[in-house]
């Protein structure tokens, strides 16, 4: 009898457990790991758990361990490559010879990625909203001195008797009015969203088609992978457009300046169920990837990424990605960074129905009770 049709309570649980024989092969996969991995127990079953090994030396590593000294171990929060290349981090629990026809070693995966992306956006968000009040606190103490500074080179420029003089009061002004522009651009967008249900294809196309003038002759690979049955979002489509352009020509700029060989931008949408933003739960919301194979960003950028005045880029201000991330917020999304293998991916994360269902003039191409 085939045991992966034996019905089992394990089918039951959210943890994925594996059972592999002598050659490791799979002798039972439970519903969880089949979603965990990606694959089918048919499919599993013909190729084995060789790649996956070969993809994981520390999971094979932790297998060989377990077999030696006949104990069971735990690895924490490991990084798994999966099928397609795709990764996800779990803990994992490895039992030798468990009470189980011909089995050779248990895996039992705990997909703890979830969870560490809600603590990881919590902890991010926290430290973004400090940073931001100190911000504006700090900004609103310089705007005084600064409109003071300006009104007395309007008042000198007025005096001086020689008007070659005045060459100074320019550049006095000049700089002042630079200085209280950089700090309205740290205080972030003043304009509240002009909310409207938008196709997030429209804004996406129409960064497409600015970066492809601005690219020129410039080799760049575009990649487009839509989902045609999300439904619209209630948002302001001109700060959409603002913000993916940000992020489009950041991932861009990232290729040139790392000399990319073969640029390649992908824009890619799905949608999610179920998912938690900044700590509160949205039925639908809408993912839009802008995914780039260039250099990625450095280590030590990550945890600071959206902060105000943090730049990975050689003369950039630091404002455009903590900017983007207001606008954001101001639509109850968030923009996501996770480091991926081989990929630099932002995503822009958007509540379809920010309003709950009685948003004004409710429009979607999905079931009512999807």
């Amino acid at each position: 009898m085939n045991p992966r049709s034996e019905p089992r309570l394990a089918d039951t649980l959210n943890t994925a457990i594996v059972v592999l024989d002598e050659r490791n092969r799979p002798i039972y996969l439970n519903s969880a790991a089949e979603q965990f991995l990606g694959t089918s127990y048919s499919a599993a079953l013909k190729s084995g758990f060789e790649t996956v090994f070969a993809a994981n030396p520390l999971l094979a590593e932790a297998i060989r361990e377990a077999l030696t000294t006949q104990q069971v171990m735990t690895l924490r929060e490991i990084e798994l490559v999966l099928a397609h290349e795709s990764t996800r981090v779990a803990d994992c629990a490895i039992t030798p010879r468990p009470d189980y026809p011909r089995a050779r070693v248990m895996l039992e995966f705990n997909d703890i990625e979830r969870h560490l992306r809600i603590s990881r956006d919590a902890r991010i968000n926290s430290l973004q909203m400090t940073t931001r009040q100190m911000m504006r606190g700090l900004a609103h103490e310089l705007k005084n001195p600064l409109g003071g500074l300006r009104g007395a080179a309007q008042l000198l420029e007025r005096e001086l008797p020689d008007e070659r003089l005045t060459e100074y009061t320019r550049i006095i002004l000049q700089e002042t009015d630079r200085l209280r522009g950089l700090i309205d651009r740290m205080l972030g967008p003043n304009d509240r969203p002009d909310c409207h249900w938008v196709n997030v294809h429209e804004p996406l196309e129409q960064v497409r088609q600015l970066l492809r003038i601005e690219a020129g002759d410039r080799p760049l690979d575009w990649q487009l992978d839509y989902d045609p049955s999300i439904p619209d979002v209630w948002a302001d489509r001109d700060q959409l457009v603002q913000v993916l352009l940000n992020l489009a020509r950041n991932a861009v700029q990232a290729m040139r300046e790392g000399n990319t060989p073969e640029p390649q931008l992908t824009f890619r949408t799905r949608v999610l169920r179920q998912f938690t933003i900044h700590g509160k739960r949205h039925r639908l919301a809408v993912r839009i990837d802008v995914e780039d194979n260039g250099p990625g960003v450095p280590e030590d950028l990550v945890e600071t990424l959206f902060l105000p005045m943090v730049s990975g880029r050689a003369g950039g201000s630091g404002l455009g990605l903590s900017l983007a991330q207001t606008i954001a917020e101001r639509h109850q999304g968030m923009i996501e960074f996770v480091p991926k293998r081989g990929v630099t991916r932002f995503s822009l994360i958007l509540p379809i129905h920010p309003h709950g269902d009685h948003a004004p003039g409710r429009k979607t191409s999905l079931s009512p009770t999807e």
